[in-house]
């Protein structure tokens, strides 16, 4: 039975979530207003638009992304929860509000547009980082098209992806198509660091090994590498016959080195490697998950 947060916890909990769910806007805002609009580069979905109708506008562009959003509130409020929504309205807000602190304050920028996309879309994709793993959003289209692809069969990734198809297309038409080229090369530098702030640098390795020398490659593991194995025992469908399987938990830095122990063991050893972003639980020694 899961053990309950006391006052003091849940408190810190919520306070922590506020922190980064302010954080996070003030530091996509930033990038917005220091590198991206000011050198004509736009983001996609929802502040794509809101870029594009501010420039031909004269709109205020914090406003615009504010009430832009509103109508995903209330899909989100219907499918996806309460919480999610009184947080990702925050995070919106605050976006609103950081772009218009930002705009006040006018802080020097850089007329370079390579700088302005790879700094941006690294400031950009930070700020969007936090917010999502502090359960919000920015970002209209996302709620969308989660719904939509509920609905249609498509992927949330494919229905994201044709939206910011159609936007940057509008903004070669508003902008010019180098500044469209740019703001696709932001949007993969945003992507890339949205990955990093979710899962972390040193994301780790699943590795599952099938020999007939299990113990043995095991214990080699355990000896040169000093990371911990568990055997699980399965049965080859071909052959019928009961095979050891070998599963642990390695960093990148140590697989070349396990595959050469295991090529020197049983060079016919069957290896499958899988990406594991986060794992807990399990002995630590040296910063190395154990199982």
């Amino acid at each position: 039975m899961d053990r309950k947060l006391t006052l003091k916890e849940h408190i810190k909990s919520i306070l922590t979530k506020v922190l980064f769910l302010t954080l996070g806007p003030f530091i996509a805002a930033f990038a917005l207003e220091v590198f991206l609009v000011p050198n004509e580069i736009i983001d996609g979905g929802i502040v794509g638009i809101s870029i594009i109708t501010s420039a031909l506008t004269g709109l205020n562009l914090g406003l615009l992304i504010f009430i832009i959003n509103i109508p995903f509130f209330f899909l989100a409020f219907n499918k996806i929860g309460k919480k999610f929504v009184i947080q990702t309205f925050y995070a919106v807000g605050m976006l609103a509000l950081g772009i218009n602190v930002f705009q006040i304050l006018h802080l020097p920028t850089t007329n370079d547009l390579l700088l302005s996309t790879v700094f941006g879309g690294i400031a950009l994709g930070t700020g969007v980082g936090l917010v999502l793993k502090h359960e919000g959003s920015l970002d209209g289209t996302e709620i969308l098209s989660l719904v939509l692809s509920k609905k249609f069969g498509f992927s949330v990734g494919e229905l994201i992806m044709t939206f910011n198809i159609f936007i940057y297309g509008v903004a070669g038409f508003v902008f010019g198509w180098n500044r469209a080229m740019y703001a696709v090369l932001t949007y993969f530098i945003a992507f890339k660091v949205i990955d990093i702030v979710l899962e972390g640098l040193n994301s780790s390795k699943s590795i599952r090994i099938i020999s007939d020398k299990a113990y043995d490659i095991g214990q080699e593991l355990l000896e040169q590498l000093g990371i911990g194995v568990t055997y699980l025992k399965g049965i080859g469908a071909y052959s019928g016959s009961e095979k050891t399987i070998i599963y642990c938990v390695v960093s990148r830095l140590e697989m070349a080195k396990m595959k050469e122990i295991i090529k020197n063991i049983d060079s016919r050893a069957f290896i499958s490697v899988v990406d594991v972003h986060e794992a807990y639980g399990g002995r630590i020694k040296n910063g190395i998950d154990k199982i």
